[in-house]
């Protein structure tokens, strides 16, 4: 017969098996979002859903997050980090940042985390570092967000083989506010992931916050393998599916960037209707693909993801506003329609006007119309006075190419090339992105236009050098070198187009480049 106190020492232990362990391992592949390694205190019913919330959130899949690190906590009252993983799913750092309500509602994910409860050292300095940001219940200024990365650097100093430390690092950096030259960070950005993703190949934060790191034109290259592995790690993100092409158009790949922004509308689209994204996803893919079939020469491609706007789901009224003037103002400059451009009604909110009085200006101008030009210069201009959000850089920016415009219908041919080579001196300096026709490219169109061909491929090369092939580009590049009489050059550039134009392609100056080439022979 057993001693008492033995027998229930047996009891104890028999009773206590069946109970969910804590400090599992923490390491999990969520099917098609990629692999993660996160220990925690959670109890092991909570980290199917714990892991998974954590993935999304590395491809910005925040509605999805949510519902995922909600399941975490219903698993496990005492999970403190889904309570964390549900703030984190109010802060979106390189979108929208967080408003008043996203603020309210992490702080209340928070203020729920006992003092009692089973929480690491390491985990407390994740809650500690995300509490900078959700604080109080006041608007998120850039103060919070220096202090929340400076804390996050910390932890990954102290945690160096925490990879989750690294990855949250390194996208907190990225969201710090800059205007400028901030190469230095995104190469700091771009190391720590790159040691990341050699010890954790298939960490989705890895490739994705790489590729928003290499998002310029200097870097576009060193992102090109994170992009091409990106949407092979997470399939079933959107957002995974899509964010390749911010390497592709930055390398001109546009059918790498079509094909991927393909995948990603459908996906959103499907994930909206299933209440698990927003529209924002599929709109932002249609923006890329917009943009990439008209520089493949596809303007009624182009012109029919502009259609399509009215068919995504779950969008407001005011958003497809605001997308609907985006893209329509970029392919009607892009397109040279000047006529139609005229004729685009200024709707939306006072950012969505002045693009749209700036396009108007422009058209006027070219269509050699000075009175009215100048009047869309002061509807710019007033337009902006009533602007509560305004930028300051956006107003300037519109402001010098708009009067650079009017002094060209004016005749002030001089004034107008040194307005507009300011503009883009200074739109340069900023980074113009690869989605529209820039300041550099206007000004090499000015020099054309006033039969000064040698400055104006310089200027149509320069811009190529910040947006490979991009397709006014080239086709200026042609007509100029033609005017100067490099024969040579000339051909390499209609060869290239021509290269980058698939066989179905209908932009009116391919008919031009075919017309030529049959008269020349």
């Amino acid at each position: 017969m057993l001693p008492l106190r033995f027998s229930l020492i047996l009891l104890i232990f028999a009773s206590a098996s069946p109970c969910p362990a804590r400090h599992p391992s923490g390491e999990s592949s969520p099917e098609g979002l990629g692999k993660i390694s996160f220990s925690n205190s959670c109890l092991a019913p909570a980290q199917p859903a714990l892991l998974k919330g954590i993935a999304q959130l590395h491809s910005f899949q925040y509605a999805a997050a949510e519902k995922a690190f909600a399941e975490s906590k219903e698993a496990d009252r005492q999970c403190a980090m889904a309570y964390w993983g549900l703030a984190m799913s109010s802060y979106r750092p390189l979108w929208d940042g967080a408003n008043e309500k996203a603020i309210a509602k992490g702080h209340s994910y928070l203020e729920k985390i006992q003092t009692d409860w089973p929480i690491t050292p390491r985990e407390q300095e994740y809650i500690s570092a995300i509490k900078i940001i959700f604080g109080n219940n006041r608007r998120l200024g850039d103060d919070r967000i220096a202090e929340y990365s400076k804390a996050m650097g910390q932890l990954s100093r102290h945690y160096p083989d925490d990879g989750e430390a690294q990855a949250f690092y390194a996208l907190s950096l990225l969201a710090l506010p800059s205007r400028g030259d901030d190469t230095a960070i995104r190469r700091q950005v771009i190391d720590i992931l790159t040691r990341l993703s050699a010890s954790q190949p298939q960490h989705p934060g890895a490739v994705h916050y790489l590729i928003h790191a290499a998002d310029t034109p200097e870097l576009a290259p060193q992102g090109l393998t994170a992009a091409r592995r990106y949407a092979k790690i997470a399939p079933d993100s959107s957002h995974a599916l899509h964010m390749p092409a911010h390497i592709f158009v930055r390398l001109g790949l546009w059918q790498e960037s079509i094909d991927s922004n393909l995948a990603a509308a459908a996906a959103a689209a499907e994930a909206t209707q299933q209440q698990m994204g927003e529209a924002q996803y599929q709109l932002h893919a249609m923006d890329f693909l917009n943009y990439s079939y008209l520089q493949m020469g596809e303007q009624a491609k182009a012109l029919q993801v502009i259609a399509d706007l009215n068919k995504v789901p779950g969008s407001s009224v005011g958003v497809l506003t605001n997308v609907r003037v985006n893209l329509t103002a970029r392919t009607l400059l892009e397109l040279h329609r000047w006529k139609e451009a005229l004729a685009l009604a200024p709707d939306g909110d006072p950012d969505d006007q002045q693009m749209v009085y700036l396009l108007h200006t422009i058209a006027a101008a070219r269509m050699g119309d000075a009175t009215l030009a100048g009047e869309n210069l002061k509807s710019l201009k007033q337009s902006s006075k009533h602007d509560r959000h305004k930028d300051k850089f956006a107003e300037d920016y519109r402001r010098k190419v708009a009067e650079a415009w009017v002094d060209f219908a004016k005749a002030k041919r001089d004034r107008a090339v040194t307005k507009i080579r300011a503009a883009a001196d200074m739109q340069d300096k900023d980074d113009p992105g690869p989605f529209g026709v820039t300041a550099r490219e206007m000004l090499a169109d000015m020099l054309l236009d006033l039969h000064q061909p040698v400055p104006a491929l310089a200027a149509y090369e320069a811009v190529l050098k910040l947006g490979p092939n991009r397709f006014n580009a080239l086709y200026g590049a042609a007509i100029a070198a033609e005017m100067a009489s490099d024969s040579g050059k000339a051909q390499i550039y209609f060869s290239k187009l021509r290269e980058n134009c698939p066989p179905q392609a209908d932009r009116e100056e391919l008919q031009k480049i075919k017309t030529a080439s049959a008269a020349a022979h």
